[in-house]
């Protein structure tokens, strides 16, 4: 059985060919339950998330604990097991965190080829933990981006994060405030329980890639965001249940479920065109859907 390591994972997965296998996924389906949630101590998160396809099956086991901000420990822990789908015997037993961080910048992009303005050049990222060095990473590799800023409450982790970026040629800068005015993309990738970004505060046009929260109590938005935007989700069944931006937005009365245009499967199947306009306010909301790790993890064990 192989054992990838978290830097092997980042060779393995390059930003396209990443988004490209997903892509096939969210098109073919696999069988991938609504993931299995139990409560750990210090408000900490067991999550297990399966899923099979016709030649692979494979489970995530994932600790979220937001308390390792304060320890300097990553907030988030995860191991994942592929095996073939027929014999069961297992195949490789992969880094989590490295996957699941890759993973989840790579669907935000896949949303983004849908729903972003292709010529979009100045991104906000909200956060400066493992996923949003993701997200700022793979968006500058796909877009012509000309600026980056990053905000995050604890402002020496949003500057230690800059300078990385910096170091590889991104055009990295330290935003003072969480405004997404004048930004064509902005991506929040923070466990916060009370909004940062504003719908009144958006400009026309901006894409907004909720990432993020990923519990029902939890939200990354106003429920005015959701009003003025074309709203989309990894999946319906993982948005309605635990998207906290989607199920306080219902809960309040800005949306409906009706409101929620489409699934990224519709996308990418051409169900749905996505953005149909310059000025359109874009959403996508990723609580993370098993059939990506699925995904990535095939690939990774390819070649």
């Amino acid at each position: 059985m192989l054992q990838i390591d978290k830097a092997e994972i980042a060779a393995r997965l390059p930003w396209h060919a990443l988004v490209e296998a997903l892509r096939a996924m969210f098109v073919a389906g696999c069988q991938a339950p609504l993931r299995h949630r139990h409560p750990l101590p210090a408000n900490g998160t067991l999550l297990l998330m399966p899923a099979v396809s016709a030649t692979h099956s494979g489970v995530k086991i994932v600790h979220v604990a937001p308390g390792n901000t304060a320890l300097r420990q990553p907030t988030v822990n995860a191991a994942y097991l592929l095996s073939d789908a027929t014999t069961g015997v297992p195949i490789a037993l992969l880094d989590g965190g490295e996957l699941t961080d890759r993973r989840t910048a790579a669907a935000s992009i896949l949303a983004a080829r849908y729903l972003a303005r292709p010529d979009s050049r100045r991104l906000l990222v909200l956060g400066a933990g493992k996923i949003a060095a993701a997200l700022a990473e793979a968006y500058a590799e796909s877009f012509p981006l000309e600026e980056v800023a990053i905000w995050a409450r604890h402002p020496a982790r949003a500057e230690q994060l800059v300078a990385r970026l910096a170091a590889h040629g991104i055009p990295a800068r330290l935003a003072a405030t969480a405004d997404p005015a004048g930004f064509d993309i902005v991506s929040a990738a923070t466990l916060s329980t009370v909004p940062l970004i504003h719908g009144a505060a958006l400009s026309p046009g901006t894409h907004v890639d909720l990432v993020g929260a990923f519990r029902a109590d939890m939200r990354e938005t106003d429920g005015a965001v959701l009003a003025r935007a074309l709203c989309v989700v990894d999946t319906r069944v993982g948005g309605l249940a635990e998207a906290g931006d989607v199920v306080q937005a219902i809960a309040e009365g800005h949306i409906t479920e009706a409101d929620i245009a489409a699934e990224l499967s519709e996308l990418c199947k051409g169900r749905h065109p996505g953005r149909t306009s310059a000025d359109q306010i874009t959403l996508f909301k990723s609580v993370g859907w098993a059939g990506e790790d699925l995904a990535a993890a095939i690939l990774a064990t390819q070649g």
